[in-house]
């Protein structure tokens, strides 16, 4: 028996009835048909609040600009790794190529959906697994581990290496098209499977699909240069010419350290997520065969004090967040309560964090750097944000977080292991627990 119903004649009236009597929406009425919900929500406090002020700041260069593209987890990984090289070289407005990594980035994804498509050969074409990885194969998103897989890899090279291109500007139409031909290269290898094709004769098909990508994708970005010289003027308007290199060299000689030791804490407070356990997400990935994507799951203070640490430490912090939520963009403030939308509307919002993730109504989308903060004692107040928008935004590309807008919509932090607590890194060894591909930390920055 069905225990679905209609809206009947007589409820729509009642609705309509109340909704008229409610004398004070007049106003609020014409103000958001006028000026929309935004205007008339916004919070002068928060603009007051907002200052580009912080006790600990670190010096990082010009802003970015990643424009229509999906690159900010690579534009902020590389703006990690160029304020290091940027100190060591005397350096003022610096940049890596965010177009190397990205070509690179396009090839291993092809290459990993192909190994996932033969991994799910013997799934139904309406499979759930199955319609996930094909939603969205070649998407600019990205993960820190993937962002490591790569430069460990690949390597990096200054931006005059290999600069951008018009695809790699606005990567819509490449995307599309890649997409297109990775759809079609995924129907071959599973058609040729149901007709009886051996693993191996698979794989051969799959090599030479991936030959034809490789061409295709240099036609949108490029070919990525095999060495280089690297020419700058310093601060002292002091010439270098370095000897040729390799991407690879370059970034071992520039960043010995590497990036293995730096790891992903997360503030994920739902039910199925237990802090102080590890995770990974299955079929998430970019780099066959790198070290998985793992999350270490913490409470919210033992992450921020890891951060904070970290900054104290002279090391900028790559970050992921729901950037969409609470933002007054052209000023460049993220605040949770730059917009007073429960008191305009008179309503209320009924989810906290973790029920925002559990349905649907936030996850991670965007990836910047913390490159400051303002402490009141040890207590942090608002946050220094380097995004990768360009100039015209904030101040001069640069957004101030509030700390309240940190507790509601960070989700990950990436921090060298030295500044986790010793029982951090206990549980850091541990086995993750692999969560489903479509769970909100399956997310792409």
């Amino acid at each position: 028996m069905s225990i679905r119903t209609p809206i009947t004649a007589q409820q729509y009236q009642k609705m309509r009835q109340g909704a008229a009597a409610k004398e004070r929406d007049l106003a609020v009425r014409n103000g958001i048909l006028n000026v929309g919900l935004d205007e008339t929500a916004l919070n002068h406090a928060s603009r007051v609040a907002g200052r580009h002020v912080f006790s600990l700041e670190l010096p990082t260069g010009k802003i970015t600009a990643q424009e229509k593209s999906g690159r900010c987890w690579l534009f902020a990984g590389l703006n990690t790794l160029r304020f290091k090289i940027s100190q060591k070289r005397n350096l003022e407005n610096f940049e890596l190529s965010q177009s190397y990594l990205m070509f690179f980035d396009k090839l291993e994804k092809a290459n990993y959906f192909l190994e996932n498509i033969l991994e799910t050969r013997d799934e139904e074409s309406d499979s759930r697994l199955l319609m996930w990885l094909l939603n969205a194969p070649l998407q600019d998103g990205g993960q820190w581990d993937m962002f490591t897989a790569l430069v460990e890899k690949y390597g990096i090279v200054p931006k005059e290496a290999m600069p951008e291109t018009f695809s790699s500007r606005d990567s819509s139409r490449m995307n599309s098209v890649l997409t297109h031909i990775l759809r079609g290269n995924a129907a071959g290898l599973r058609g040729a499977y149901r007709k009886g094709a051996a693993i191996a004769e698979l794989k051969i098909r799959k090599a030479e699909m991936l030959q034809e990508f490789y061409r295709l994708l240099t036609l949108f970005l490029g070919l990525p240069p095999v060495n280089f010289t690297w020419e700058y003027n310093d601060k002292d308007k002091r010439f270098v010419r370095e000897e040729p290199c390799t991407p690879l060299s370059f970034y071992h000689r520039e960043f010995p350290e590497g990036l293995r030791d730096y790891v992903s804490l997360i503030n994920a407070p739902t039910p199925d997520k237990p802090f102080m356990q590890t995770f990974t997400v299955r079929y998430l990935g970019n780099v066959e065969g790198a070290s998985p994507v793992k999350y270490l799951n913490v409470e919210m203070p033992l992450l921020k004090a890891a951060l904070i640490r970290q900054l104290q430490d002279g090391d900028p912090v790559w970050f992921g967040s729901d950037v969409g939520k609470m933002m007054k963009r052209e000023d460049g403030i993220l605040d949770a309560s730059v917009y007073e939308y429960e008191g305009v509307l008179d309503t209320q919002f009924t989810l906290d964090k973790g029920g925002r993730l559990e349905y649907g109504e936030s996850l991670m989308t965007h990836a910047m750097v913390i490159s400051g903060v303002n402490l009141q004692g040890s207590r942090p107040e608002r946050w220094k944000v380097e995004n990768s928008w360009g100039d015209k935004y904030g101040n001069q590309g640069y957004f101030v977080m509030s700390d309240s807008w940190f507790d509601a919509y960070v989700y990950q932090v990436v921090v060298h292991k030295k500044h986790m607590t010793s029982e951090m890194r206990k549980v850091w060894e541990t086995e993750p627990r692999a969560l489903n591909p479509w769970d909100p930390m399956g997310s792409l920055a």
